[in-house]
């Protein structure tokens, strides 16, 4: 299964989820590329690509996309993805600015630290469309962080200067990024091809 067809395959399963139409959008998205990299590089689980275990990724399916969840549930056994000292960081940062303590924001915090992994823009790991669905999900989930984040420095860049933050170092020795010899390294252009050439459509829902 294409990524483009996991995706397909998850919007159409959550015709009948009560969630919001872009949290829908964003979790089949990271979901989708979960399931296309579960196969072609042969990782043993779901979690594995979406850093969460059974039970989370069993709690999103029946949630979102409950026309397949017993189909997810099989591709999720098992999954118990191992998070290390940093990725466990950014989850930490993540939550700490995070708009509200719901379940939500835990599931979406661990999956974008383990995307955060990745090596293309973090918009791109995610499988959205453009940057401005990152902003989005940022500001909608975790507004607090968006905010300090007012400089639009790209995300990953971010998320790994406020993990060093709180660990008491910087990543860089410039006094202020103006004066910055590598300035487009953190803030320059973030276009790119996205990662799943797909449209999401008639996806009805309320706020999860």
């Amino acid at each position: 299964m294409t990524g483009d067809e996991a995706y397909r395959w998850l919007i159409d399963a959550s015709v009948h989820s009560e969630c919001d139409p872009f949290d829908i959008h964003v979790a089949a998205s990271i979901l989708a590329l979960a399931l296309a990299e579960m196969e072609a590089m042969d990782q043993r689980s779901l979690g594995d690509g979406a850093g969460l275990g059974e039970e989370e990724l069993n709690r999103l399916s029946f949630r979102m996309f409950p026309a397949i969840a017993g189909a997810l549930q099989d591709l999720a056994e098992g999954s118990d993805p191992e998070i290390g000292e940093e990725e466990q960081s950014v989850r930490d940062i993540l939550l700490m600015y995070a708009s509200g303590a719901g379940d939500l924001e835990r599931t979406f915090a661990a999956m974008i630290a383990r995307r955060c992994k990745a090596p293309h823009h973090l918009w791109q790991d995610l499988g959205l469309r453009h940057r401005g669905e990152l902003s989005e999900l940022m500001e909608r989930h975790f507004s607090r962080l968006s905010a300090r984040n007012s400089e639009d420095m790209k995300w990953k860049k971010f998320l790994y200067r406020m993990v060093c933050g709180s660990a008491g170092f910087s990543l860089c020795t410039s006094p202020v990024c103006s004066d910055c010899d590598d300035f487009d390294n953190c803030f320059g252009d973030e276009s790119g091809e996205a990662r799943l050439a797909r449209i999401a459509s008639g996806v009805a829902g309320q706020p999860c």
